[in-house]
């Protein structure tokens, strides 16, 4: 009997592929959030994908039970940064890598949601961690009408060298004891039409016009007197996802809800946009193994020629690939977030590859994928063309994957060098 045909000779791997044995907080989290993954956000996900993007917001949407369950899990910010940093990284690959797997829409509008409380501790400021609760659902506003990678590039990096940015289209005037917002982020605030508070990310005007490299980071609570959202963005993906404009009509805080001023600015970028690619990272490893999972299962079911198609050379060939890329997805995945939460200067490149490659994972994959499942891949009675559009939003996502490249390739250049 040849070692292919005999099943006692192949070993199947865990839930999570070539993982090492994890320990028992490893395994309680990717059996618990697992659960929750398929009986919870896999079947409301597909609801809120066929919704208009008005239903899956309205105060019926299945949206709200789903976000209640996920906040019941316990695992708020409070809880991660508890964690050893180790621990607390590994728990954070296992938890997205499982929620992305569940729905990535979902998982991202989860982990959004976390944002402004997980920076108002990473930065120290108990007031604004106050306004920002667990309980509370959070958004991130960055991105502009006219700027939309710029706003990642605070420090200018690749800005060309001809180019001319223009006025900001959000600034917050610091004047005194008081913060005065005016004007609007784009329709890709995640969350921002549903959102208890939002972290923003805007212009600063401390007297001598407003200077997007000196730009500060404000904590707001969405009921403030002047906020106001636009319309909940239509897309071909990710539509469990809220996002939308949000509007700043002279909005008027206290100084405590400066998160970052001008002289912290550029790091208070660096810091969110190192977590938020690591954290796509993981939510699109889960993605790409939802992918491959769904195929491999179909490969065993689905019969052509006589016999299971995962007996045609091509089709068990192209699933080795997928499973390949998955595989390295979350190694190196895993790595990076290791070395972010362990190191005392987190590197931002290194997160960027996580988020390029994990991306661009999932979409391979699941286009793969649907060539497994053929016809019937096409069609909503199977799960993959949705996976597919989710997938392809993420390569444009907290910075379209072409922009991340170049801008970690800057990161490269090693001055000694040159």
């Amino acid at each position: 009997m040849t070692e292919a045909s005999n099943p006692a000779s192949i070993h199947k791997l865990g839930p999570l592929g070539a993982e090492p044995e994890l320990s028992e907080m490893g395994r309680m989290v990717q059996e618990s959030i697992h659960r929750y993954a398929e009986e919870v956000m896999r079947p409301i996900g597909v609801k809120l994908d066929r919704m208009t993007p008005e239903e899956a917001i309205a105060p019926e949407s299945p949206y709200w039970p789903a976000r209640e369950k996920f906040v019941e899990l316990g695992f708020g910010v409070d809880t991660l940064l508890s964690l050893e940093p180790a621990e607390r990284a590994k728990t954070m690959c296992i938890m997205f890598e499982e929620l992305g797997w569940g729905d990535s829409g979902l998982a991202i509008s989860f982990g959004a949601g976390l944002l402004p409380a997980f920076m108002s501790v990473v930065l120290g400021n108990d007031f604004c961690r106050r306004l920002a609760p667990d309980s509370k659902l959070g958004c991130w506003a960055i991105t502009e009408p006219d700027h939309g990678s710029d706003m990642l590039d605070a420090s200018r990096m690749i800005f060309h060298a001809q180019g001319n940015y223009g006025r900001p289209n959000c600034i917050a005037t610091l004047r005194g004891d008081e913060v005065i917002i005016n004007g609007q982020k784009s329709a890709w605030v995640s969350n921002g039409v549903i959102a208890d508070v939002c972290i923003l990310y805007c212009a600063a005007d401390t007297g001598s016009g407003p200077d997007p490299r000196r730009g500060c980071v404000v904590i707001v609570p969405m009921d403030a007197k002047g906020v106001s959202r636009g319309k909940p963005l239509d897309k071909i993906g990710q539509r469990a996802l809220n996002q939308g404009e949000v509007f700043f009509d002279n909005v008027k805080l206290t100084k405590e809800h400066l998160l970052a001023g001008p002289d912290q600015y550029l790091e208070a970028v660096y810091a969110i946009h190192t977590f938020a690619n690591a954290l796509m990272g993981t939510v699109f490893t889960g993605c790409g193994r939802a992918a491959f999972e769904l195929a491999h299962a179909y490969a065993h079911e689905r019969k052509q020629g006589g016999v299971p198609i995962i007996r045609h050379q091509s089709v068990a060939y192209r699933l080795f690939h997928m499973f390949r890329k998955v595989e390295a997805a979350r190694a190196l995945t895993h790595r990076v977030v290791h070395y972010n939460f362990t190191s005392a200067h987190p590197s931002l490149h290194a997160a960027m590859t996580a988020k390029i490659t994990a991306t661009q994972t999932s979409f391979e994959v699941a286009n793969d994928a649907l060539q497994i499942f053929c016809g019937n891949g096409l069609t909503r009675e199977y799960p993959i063309e949705k996976i597919l559009r989710d997938a392809r939003a993420s390569l444009v996502e907290d910075g379209c994957n072409e922009i991340l490249a170049i801008k970690g390739g800057y990161y490269l250049i090693d001055p000694d060098l040159l």
